[in-house]
């Protein structure tokens, strides 16, 4: 079975822990009341989190470019085929999606974005109260699409080990 380059086994592996903690961060943040500087400090975490996982997401796509990812076993029925390319392409849409709607509804409740605490990252729009609630709603809703096709994701990599057993998992173990 051919399997996936290093490169791109550590880039989903760590992207994918990298959404896991931005998710558990965002559901966590909204939950504590008011402004305290733990909330705040949860703000930035996630934030940071967002603007790594978009620069991890396009090094993954350089590679993705320029690196065939690898055939599925001959077993696969075409539907499952098609069904894995599907998601993997929607997976791909969400890694930019969700950061950059999270930027734009930083920007939009005229939050700036400071990558790291250190690195200002560039008002592209300014304060908007109007477009605020509909980029914090876009925001939402992308995240739980996300993790709709992430338990499809998982539990698609699980079918293919356990019950299938044709080393589809395999390909991006390291």
């Amino acid at each position: 079975m051919p399997r996936y380059t290093l490169p791109a086994i550590v880039l989903h592996w760590l992207i994918g822990l990298l959404i896991i903690g931005a998710f558990a961060l965002g559901v966590t943040m909204v939950d504590i009341p008011g402004i305290t500087p733990t909330k705040l400090k949860y703000f930035s975490w996630h934030k940071w989190i967002g603007i790594t996982v978009l620069g991890l997401a396009c090094l993954r796509l350089l590679w993705r470019l320029g690196n065939k990812a690898p055939t599925y076993p001959a077993s696969m029925a075409g539907w499952q085929q098609r069904a894995a390319h599907g998601l993997h392409g929607l997976l791909y849409v969400l890694m930019f999606a969700i950061p950059a709607s999270g930027y734009f509804y930083s920007l939009a409740a005229g939050v700036p974005v400071v990558y790291l605490g250190i690195v200002p990252m560039p008002a592209l729009i300014g304060p908007d109260p109007e477009l605020k609630p509909l980029l914090k709603a876009v925001h939402y809703w992308l995240n739980m699409t996300l993790l709709t096709l992430f338990v499809l994701h998982v539990a698609a990599a699980l079918k293919h080990q356990f019950i299938d057993r044709d080393g589809v998992l395999k390909r991006m173990l390291p």
